[in-house]
């Protein structure tokens, strides 16, 4: 999460095009979810706020399938559609993994 957030910061053109038309502010809204992403990374490693960042990168993986979602119809970025396609069920599995750091604490 923390490369992939820091990737956002340091290379933002990639990511702004594949915000969909619809929505305002591109390249604020992809350093605004890069933020987040290596804020919510930096949470997970800290049992303190562990699932209140698994909470948040839950609600930011849901925020970005949009943006997955146009990458894919439009084919931006990538040419290959088993990749641009192959992507949208891996955002489920990272909902699911972030998903899985709010459960309870196992009791000792």
């Amino acid at each position: 999460m923390i490369a992939a957030g820091t990737l956002h910061l340091v290379q933002p053109e990639k990511f702004v095009q594949i915000v969909p038309d619809y929505l305002p502010a591109h390249r604020a809204l992809v350093l605004i979810s890069g933020f987040f992403e290596i804020l919510g990374g930096v949470g997970l490693l800290i049992p303190r706020v562990r699932k209140f960042s698994a909470w948040g990168l839950t609600a930011l993986f849901i925020a970005v399938f949009p943006a997955n979602i146009n990458m894919a119809v439009n084919r931006i970025l990538v040419d290959n559609p088993l990749i641009l396609w192959g992507r949208l069920p891996f955002q489920f599995v990272l909902i699911a993994w972030a998903w899985w750091y709010t459960r309870p604490e196992p009791k000792k």
